[in-house]
This record gives structure tokens, C-alpha cells and sequence, in this order.
């Protein structure tokens, strides 16, 4: 399915955040640095973790609100709460004032926003694309998120230490502007027998008890104990690349000061903490949008239990040398295995889960399956006020051997699954 041939909703959408993207991650990967200089790097950790439990409350209602208030109306609220959450955190930080509470604030305030924003863009393509072109329609909205994730570093290492205000002040107009694009560009989607069938049962009006609908369905990981392995398992190695975006920042804006990157006679290219890091993020970015798909289907050659296992892995290895590493192209090493064992597994994790699933359960399974990222993601900053308890060495050779547990966690789940399945086969 070629892009012309998308509807309008999308191609509004695909120029919009594309956009949008790019210059969020000139600034994003770069807070963790700043809130750690503001407020200490053990209170920034757990002031992050306080920041992340507002998200995943917020990821829960995302799809209760998208089919009672409509995708379109939540995508519009949620990008103009982004907008003006970004302006406030600009002017907290700007050449008049520096209020880091103030700043904190209106990071939670954003991510809240995004966890609205997501779920109602997510239905909007499953409400208006056929079945057979929805992977590919997927696919190039996360193709383009790749390409965010490699431009904006780059451009966020040269003009974010110079032009922090400036940059959240574009972020935020950008955000203002795609929302009014929303508003004026594009149409409701949720179908109408979904309307009627709103309107109708009051009872699915009750935020709570929705609420309450959603935390009943997690307890399907407790009579699953294969998924629980799962879930488990994933929570663990989650844990090691999450420090993507909380420690690895902290630690190169710590290790790296005016660090030699490339030479030619006289002339010698060096480059700060700040910098060298959005270089690694770009090649983080860059390895994801040029490889995934090649490394998927590599991966197809091998058992999925030697996947799992293997990228478990190599993550821990891959994060116990940026513990030890502190040379530029030392640390461009270990974030090339990091990406490694990313793409081992980034195209057949939703497969397995389909495995798992039984089919009148399947969106049950793949809901609670988010766990292993929510719940990683709450737990990830405790690393950061870790560093200074224990420092980098041994806190990096913690998360190396969580990675390693959860290669045994992932070795016990298959030979379960496996003999699951056999116990499944007829006997002749």
C-alpha cells in the first residue's frame, strides 16, 4: 500500500509527527543530564520513577478515552496539552528563570499527554486500514520515528547546550501547530456501531470502571505460568535498555570531557559528554532503521528460545562494557552490540506473544505483555541515585547480571512452552 493511497487522516499525521518528532529528540535523551545536574542525581532518579507512574495511569485511561471521546478529540487535547506543557518548561528554564521543580512538572505533564496521544493514534490506523495493510502502515510510522531518533540526537548534540530554551520553545509551537492540523485536516474514525454501543452502556462511561476492567485483565499473567515467565523475563532485560535514556546520558556527560573523536594532521575533532552521546543514540537510531528488517529475517534461520536467550546476552555484556569503556570509539563499540541484541528480537516478540495467546484472548495477552515495558520503565531510574551509591562499574555490572538472570528465566520458559507443546501433539 503506497503512502498516496493512504487516507488523509494519515498522511496529515505521518508530516506532522514526523516533524514533531525530530525535535523532541534534539532535547529529550538530553533531560536525564539536566534534571540530574538540577537536583542531584539520586533525587532526579526517583523523581523520574514519581514522573513515570503519572504515564502508565495515564496509558491505562488512553484507551478508554480514545473510544469515549473519539481519536481525533484526544489526539487534538493531547497535542495541545503537549504544546503548552513545553512552553512551560521552556520558561522555566529560560535566561529569566530557573525553576527545575517547575521543569519536572511540566516533564510529567508531557509524558502524561503523550500516554493520552498514543493509544487514539494507534486505533485511528486500525480504524481506517484494511487488515492485510495495517503491518506496513505500522511500519512506516515506526521507520519514521527511527529517522527521528537518528536526525534529532545529531542536531540535538551541536545546538542543545547553546539553545536548550529555544529548541523546547520550536517543540512547543510545533506541537500547537500539529494539533491544529488535527483539528482542521482530518475526521473522527470511531465507527459508528462503536458510537451507538457508547452511548448506550453507561456503565462504560465509569472511568473507574474501566479502570478497574483494566487491572482485572493483568491478573491473566497470574494463571499463565509461561506468560508470567514472559513477562518476568522481559521486565528484567528491560531494565538494561532503558538506560538508554536514564544512566548511559549520565554516565557520558560524567566520563567524557573534551574527548578526542577524529583526527587528521593538526587538525583534531573533540567532543563533550552531551555530544558524545547523541552521536550514540544516532547510531542507535540509524543501526534500528537500517537493519532491523535484514536481522529480523536472519533471525528467522535460528530457534526462538536461542534468540531470547542470546540477546539477553548480549545486552549484558553490552552494558557491562560501557561500565568499563570510556574511550569514544570504545563506547560506539558496546552501543553497537546493545543495538544487536535490540534487533535480535524486535521482530518476532509480538509473533511469540501471538503463540501464547488463546485466540479469544489475544488482546487480553498482548495488553498485558506491555507490562514488561511499563513496568521496566518505572523501575529503570533507581539506577541513576545507584551510580552514586555504588558507581558506574558496579551499577553497570548489576544490570549486566539482571540481563543474564533473564537469559535463565528465558532458558525455564521455553523448555516449559516446549513441553506444553508436545504434551499438545496426538499420539499416533
Amino acid at each position: 500500500m503506497r503512502i498516496r493511497d493512504w487516507d488523509g487522516n494519515l498522511k496529515v499525521r505521518l508530516v506532522g509527527e514526523t516533524v514533531m518528532n525530530v525535535t523532541y529528540w534534539m532535547f529529550f535523551p538530553f533531560l536525564t543530564i539536566y534534571f540530574a545536574d538540577a537536583f542531584g542525581k539520586e533525587k532526579a532518579g526517583f523523581l523520574i520513577i514519581l514522573s513515570q507512574f503519572f504515564s502508565v495511569a495515564a496509558n491505562l485511561m488512553g484507551g478508554y478515552c480514545a473510544d469515549q471521546f473519539g481519536r481525533k478529540k484526544m489526539m487534538v487535547f493531547s497535542a495541545l496539552g503537549q504544546g503548552i506543557a513545553f512552553f512551560i518548561f521552556a520558561f522555566s528554564d529560560s535566561p529569566w528563570f530557573h525553576w527545575p521543580v517547575i521543569g519536572f512538572i511540566s516533564f510529567t505533564l508531557i509524558g502524561v499527554f503523550g500516554s493520552f496521544y498514543w493509544p487514539a493514534s494507534q486505533a485511528m490506523v486500525v480504524d481506517v486500514v484494511d487488515e492485510e495493510h495495517r503491518s506496513h502502515v505500522f511500519a512506516v510510522f515506526y521507520t519514521s520515528i527511527n529517522i527521528a531518533v537518528v536526525v534529532g540526537p545529531l542536531l540535538g548534540a551541536l545546538f542543545y547546550v547553546p539553545y536548550r530554551f529555544q529548541l523546547i520553545i520550536i517543540s512547543g509551537i510545533i506541537c500547537i501547530l500539529l494539533a491544529l492540523l488535527l483539528q482542521k485536516l482530518t475526521r473522527e474514525t470511531v465507527p459508528l456501531k462503536q458510537k451507538d454501543q457508547k452511548a448506550n452502556d453507561t456503565e462504560k462511561k465509569l472511568w473507574y470502571v474501566h479502570l478497574k476492567n483494566q487491572l482485572a485483565d493483568y491478573g491473566i499473567i497470574l494463571r499463565d505460568r509461561i506468560f508470567l515467565l514472559f513477562i518476568l523475563s522481559g521486565v528484567l532485560v528491560s531494565l538494561t535498555f532503558m538506560q538508554l535514556d536514564m544512566l548511559i546520558p549520565v554516565y557520558t556527560k560524567d566520563v567524557v570531557e573534551n574527548m578526542p573523536l577524529f583526527s587528521f594532521g593538526d587538525f583534531m575533532l573533540r567532543v563533550n559528554g552531551e555530544q558524545a552521546f547523541g552521536i550514540m543514540l544516532a547510531e542507535n537510531g540509524l543501526f534500528v532503521a537500517l537493519f532491523t528488517v535484514i536481522v529480523t529475517k536472519w533471525m528467522t534461520n535460528f530457534r526462538e528460545r536461542n534468540i531470547f536467550i542470546i540477546s539477553s546476552v548480549v545486552y549484558g555484556i553490552s552494558i557491562f562494557l560501557f561500565g568499563q569503556l570510556q574511550s569514544m570509539f570504545g563506547l560506539i563499540f558496546a552501543m553497537g552490540l546493545f543495538t544487536f541484541a535490540e534487533l535480535m528480537t524486535a521482530g518476532i516478540q509480538q509473533d511469540f506473544i501471538s503463540k501464547l495467546a488463546p485466540e479469544h484472548l489475544r488482546g487480553q495477552y498482548f495488553a498485558t505483555a506491555s507490562l514488561r515495558y511499563t513496568v521496566g520503565r518505572t523501575i529503570a531510574p533507581i539506577f541513576i541515585p545507584m551510580a552514586v551509591w555504588f558507581g558506574y562499574g558496579w551499577t553497570f555490572a548489576f544490570l549486566s547480571f539482571l540481563a543474564l538472570i533473564s537469559a535463565v528465566l528465558y532458558y525455564v520458559m521455553f523448555m516449559k512452552y516446549e513441553n506444553q507443546q508436545m504434551t499438545k501433539i496426538p499420539t499416533p
